[in-house]
């Protein structure tokens, strides 16, 4: 913010599992400028060989607001919205170049690849497939795809090679 007039600007919104699509359509019709970009991917239903929409950051959307404390307001109580991503001094906004860059590669149809990137010790649950439910700890990547998690017990540990996609970074233990 500037002076007395604040500057519109593009800003992470987390929402809750799988409701990007909902609170998309609530806040457009609320007239709030929004961006969820998604991509064309084959479904992961064993039964189907069919190719959906889904979200890019998946429990995320880009909202481009002056963060007014009344627009503030409507984009956080938006039925599914969680929270404005931020640090302790308040919501962070995201560069124009990158929404620019993530408008023309959604644009392109073109594959996309996604992921995330752990370190070595990232505690990290599998989540698709028959190691699904897993707790453990990624030690390395290993080939086009493919990650080795480490998981602990009696002192002693077990180590399985699982896809990357089915690894998501695991909920942090409560203090």
């Amino acid at each position: 913010m500037t002076g007395d007039k604040m500057i519109p600007a593009w800003y992470v919104l987390h929402t809750k599992s799988r409701a990007e699509s909902v609170v998309h359509e609530q806040l457009l019709k609320k007239r709030i400028e929004v961006f969820l970009p998604r991509i064309i991917v084959p479904s992961r239903r064993k039964d189907r060989k069919k190719m959906i929409r889904m979200p890019l950051f998946p429990g995320y959307l880009f909202v481009h607001s002056d963060l007014h404390p009344h627009h503030h307001l409507e984009i956080v109580k938006t039925v599914g919205a969680v929270k404005l991503i931020g640090d302790k001094h308040g919501p962070v906004n995201v560069p124009d170049e990158t929404i620019a860059s993530l408008q023309i590669m959604v644009a392109s149809e073109q594959p996309i690849t996604t992921g995330t990137f752990f370190t070595k010790g990232d505690r990290v649950m599998v989540v698709n497939g028959p190691f699904s439910g897993v707790i453990g700890s990624f030690e390395r990547y290993q080939g086009q795809d493919r990650i080795i998690v480490f998981i602990e017990a009696l002192g002693q540990f077990a180590a399985v090679e699982i896809n990357a996609e089915d690894v998501e970074r695991a909920p942090a233990i409560p203090a």
